[in-house]
């Protein structure tokens, strides 16, 4: 009797072997020869987005499941399993924790609620903005409705450009459920916010999130402001916006005249930047840089109260001296110093604005309130490092973030004034060890900058026709001038080439060090002078 031998099956692909192996791919993929072939990737590329964003989007709520279930076996409170998982889930994103929760909540309304929505974004008909379209317009929305609504927009979400699909989704949530309207518009006053944004040139801008009918009277009130003093005489050239902007500044923070800032505002500043003609940018903690110039300006120029603190740095990274405190918190200028140096939230990838400066190792395990250990960070990073499985270790260099899930994220502290002399380390040391190595590469960016003698001369020379250009049909006093004469330089550049190749004699590469290569070798040459 002739019987077939049993066949093994098809031995199952590794899924991780497999995107790595697509990565690969994509990264080695020389572009397309022809217009047609180009379009034709770009578009099988965008699917293939989609579909990425898809199988996210299941990881993500197959990650929370398990993560609420170990919870629940450690004993977590029933309230609290869980309840991290957007956050481990964004550090693996390598995003801010709060855009990894943000991801999570989508990705278990579209998997879970939204089985149309879902299948198009895999088969990627649809984008993930139009996913994310999906379930904002239907939050309010019960389960039941959502699905419903998923329904009927199945023709729909493909043809739909963005505004037209959020409009038509709007309406077909406010005709399932009149009530939903009147709750998104409760829940929208219930959000209303203030925020601050930092733009180009030294400049911001502060935008408010307001019911309809109060931002409308707060525009009308300040521009019939403006137009008062306008009409009045009492512009000082200015034009209509800048008068607007002006008495918006004047009137929310109580203060005769828009340049006479009353609230405290650190600013951070190059001693040569601030005293001479430096042109390394002045730091705002939390914000971002301001132009040297700029800086020098506001100083001279305000009409409030100024005090000048010496900070000292270490010359070799630009970081901070630590210093201690006897208390249990974070207090003074020991907490100053921890958000100066920390700027935003030092969480990987978080950017959010410092709330809580607190111990990387709690108190009750022996922590101190030292520089060392401490942190400064966003209220829902603090709160995160307190759930079980968490772990932060800290140095004054860095830290490290591990999760529940046993993984480890790293973060350097860069320099307090960021420049190109001072380049973001690479990596951090382990708590209680030795510094990492410098890149010797990096090491070049000290010194192969560019000669600035001639931007110099042209501020210098712009300044004095300025103050010139002042002087010129006035009587009134003028502010005290910055002296023609600059205070001298310290060494020219050629010295400070030859004192830094003296200083790091000792760091010179190898031949080995540059692999053989002729280029890394003349321009080792070149740095550190001939052999």
């Amino acid at each position: 009797m002739d019987v077939d031998p049993a066949r093994e099956p098809a031995p199952v692909p590794d899924p991780l072997t497999e995107i790595t192996r697509i990565g690969d791919f994509l990264r080695a993929l020389d572009p397309g020869d022809t217009e047609a072939e180009t379009l034709e990737r770009i578009t099988a590329l965008e699917e293939l987005k989609s579909a990425v964003v898809a199988a996210q989007a299941k990881e993500a709520v197959a990650f929370e499941t398990l993560r609420t279930e170990r919870d629940r076996l450690n004993r977590v409170p029933a309230l609290d399993c869980g309840k991290r998982a957007g956050d481990e889930v964004g550090l693996a994103k390598k995003v801010a924790p709060g855009s990894g929760r943000k991801f999570l909540s989508t990705a278990r309304s579209i998997v879970t609620g939204m089985p149309n929505t879902f299948k198009a974004l895999a088969d990627g008909e649809i984008s993930e903005d139009k996913a994310r379209i999906m379930v904002d317009e239907t939050a309010v929305l019960v389960a039941a409705d959502r699905r419903t609504v998923d329904m009927r927009m199945k023709r729909s979400l493909g043809p739909s450009g963005l505004r037209s699909l959020r409009a038509e989704v709007r309406a077909l949530s406010a005709e399932m459920d009149a009530e939903a309207a009147a709750k998104r518009a409760a829940k929208a006053k219930s959000n209303r916010r203030v925020n601050m944004t930092v733009i180009d040139d030294g400049m911001a801008r502060i935008s408010a999130i307001l019911p309809l009918t109060q931002a409308v009277a707060a525009y009308e009130s300040l521009r019939a402001g403006a137009e008062t003093i306008t009409a009045a005489g009492d512009a000082g050239g200015r034009n209509r916006q800048q008068v607007i902007a002006d008495t918006f500044v004047e009137r929310l923070s109580g203060q005769a005249s828009a340049t006479a800032v009353p609230a405290e505002i650190h600013l951070l500043v190059d001693t040569e930047s601030l005293l001479s003609d430096g042109l390394v940018p002045a730091w705002l903690p939390g914000y971002g840089p301001l132009p040297a110039k700029t800086a020098r300006e506001f100083i001279a120029a305000n009409e409030a109260q100024m005090f000048i603190s010496r900070i000292f740095t270490r010359p070799e990274d630009g970081q901070l001296v630590g210093m201690d405190a006897k208390s249990r918190e974070f207090t003074g200028r020991l907490r100053q110093m921890i958000t100066f140096r920390d700027d935003v939230c030092r969480a990987p990838w978080c950017d959010a604005p410092i709330r809580h400066a607190d111990h990387a190792q709690p108190v009750a395990a022996g922590g101190e309130t030292t520089w060392e250990n401490g942190s400064g960070l966003c209220a829902s990073c603090n709160y995160a490092k307190e759930h079980p499985g968490w772990t932060h270790q800290a140095t004054a260099d860095g830290l490290r973030v591990t999760t529940p899930s046993g993984r480890s994220y790293e973060v350097a502290t860069p320099a307090v004034v960021r420049r190109i002399r001072f380049p973001r380390p690479a990596s951090v040391s382990e708590p209680g060890g030795s510094p990492p190595g410098s890149d010797w590469q990096q090491l070049f960016s000290r010194i192969l900058e560019p000669d600035r003698e001639e931007a110099r001369r042209a501020a210098r020379e712009d300044s004095r026709a300025t103050a010139a250009a002042e002087e010129v049909g006035t009587d009134e006093p003028q502010a005290a001038a910055q002296p023609e004469e600059l205070p001298p330089r310290y060494c020219t550049r050629a010295e400070k080439i030859a004192d830094w190749r003296r200083r790091n004699a000792h760091r010179r590469p190898s031949a080995k060090d540059c692999g053989g290569s002729m280029v890394e070798h003349q321009l080792v040459q070149v740095v550190f002078g001939p052999d």
